[in-house]
């Protein structure tokens, strides 16, 4: 296949020796507003036009995400990018070779603050802090899984306002559909979470936007579809089929505000995430409000697609949570953070699924952000960066 110019490759692969070699693929995801890309590409069927059927699997936990993915009872995840890193690296339960096959979405998710601090004055990280060391006593934060996103968005803000993260706070590990039950209750004083749950504590008065992940780092990178590394080498025509279905589904949704409105009355379903639509609609448009009266549009939304840009996995995002990893002292050494990136992140079939997908691929494996503050990411010198920073445990 490998001598044959793109055009018929792409051609080959939906038929003959390079059809599907599973037909159906079940793929587990948390009841969160990014694991639409997954959600839709089964249920506008997208998945049809590639020879699979996308079977959508609604999980009660990462930690349950990562065994089924782990013992094969699940094909693929909507997964935490830290979390397959994590496994990958031994640090967030049984190691095994993983695999990222692309990015399902770019920012989207939130810091929420409990009403009975925001009363208090503490509406941000900066007045946080201030009421910390005013009012000294147990400060409870929770996130969705040690290693994944959340648990990094939520330490890194904390940080960088000055707050040690493991010394000054508790943090807890909370299931996502779970957080605003729990702030409901008094079991913490803020949470990191994926849409809808930060907007969900809003609409039920118990909590406020405290930051948006996107004024952490805009356009960061948050779900992946992960897989084992076996099942990659097992069935790669399905993997590519896969994540080309799911380049589609994700195309559609950023596509015009229609498809997200339809998108939101999909995923609102008890068999999705559980909520009303309302909940999920205002956000993935850009609308925001925090809790306090504040509302603004964000350009920096939920996104899924953006010219092919969100899906591509990119390197230097891949390192970035090993990075926070490292800094954090979840890994007790440097681990050669650009080979496993390299391993994990399978950049020639997600190019394969693209061509598939008629998308455009990035010129460039690596990236450059800047973050809320103010240090540049660009995955030059991981090293250096991991243990670079004022507050780190590492």
């Amino acid at each position: 296949m490998g001598m044959l110019p793109a055009p018929l490759r792409t051609a080959v692969w939906a038929q003959g020796s390079d059809a599907p070699e599973k037909k159906e693929v079940k793929i587990g995801f948390i009841p969160l507003t990014d694991c639409a890309s997954v959600v839709m590409a089964s249920v506008l069927e997208f998945d049809k036009k590639y020879g699979i059927k996308i079977v959508p699997s609604k999980e009660a936990s990462w930690a349950s995400v990562r065994d089924k993915l782990v013992n094969g009872d699940i094909d693929a995840a909507h997964a935490l990018y830290g979390l397959i890193y994590g496994v990958q690296v031994g640090i967030a339960g049984p190691k095994k070779d993983m695999a990222v096959l692309m990015t399902i979405n770019h920012n989207g998710q939130g810091i929420t603050l409990s009403k009975k601090l925001a009363d208090k004055g503490a509406v941000d990280g900066k007045t946080l802090a201030a009421l910390m060391k005013k009012e000294p006593r147990e400060y409870t934060f929770a996130q969705t899984f040690p290693t994944g996103t959340h648990a990094m968005w939520l330490y890194y803000w904390l940080a960088a306002n000055g707050i040690h993260p493991f010394k000054d706070a508790k943090t807890i590990v909370v299931p996502p559909p779970q957080m605003v039950a729990n702030m409901r209750v008094g079991n913490m004083d803020g949470f990191c979470v994926g849409e809808p749950w930060g907007h969900r504590a809003i609409a039920d008065g118990i909590g406020v936007t405290g930051v948006t992940t996107q004024d952490i780092w805009k356009d960061h990178p948050e779900k992946v579809l992960g897989c084992t590394s076996e099942f990659v080498e097992k069935y790669p025509n399905t993997a590519r089929a896969m994540t080309a279905a799911i380049i589609d589904a994700g195309r559609w949704i950023d596509a015009s505000l229609s498809n997200r409105m339809k998108m939101a009355e999909t995923v609102a379903a008890t068999s999705f995430v559980n909520t009303s639509v309302d909940v999920i609609n205002q956000r993935i448009l850009g609308r925001y409000q925090n809790g306090m009266g504040k509302t603004w549009d964000d350009a920096n939304h939920m996104k899924f697609y953006n010219d092919g840009y969100v899906s591509f996995p990119f390197l230097s995002d891949g390192m970035w949570f090993l990075t926070q990893h490292r800094r954090w002292g979840l890994l007790k050494e440097d681990p050669d953070y650009l080979a496993i990136a390299k391993k994990v992140n399978r950049i020639e079939l997600y190019k394969q699924a693209a061509a598939m997908a008629k998308a455009s691929v990035p010129k460039e494996s690596m990236r450059s952000s800047k973050l809320l503050d103010g240090v540049v990411w660009d995955g030059r010198d991981p090293k250096k960066y991991a243990l670079g920073f004022a507050v780190k445990t590492a």
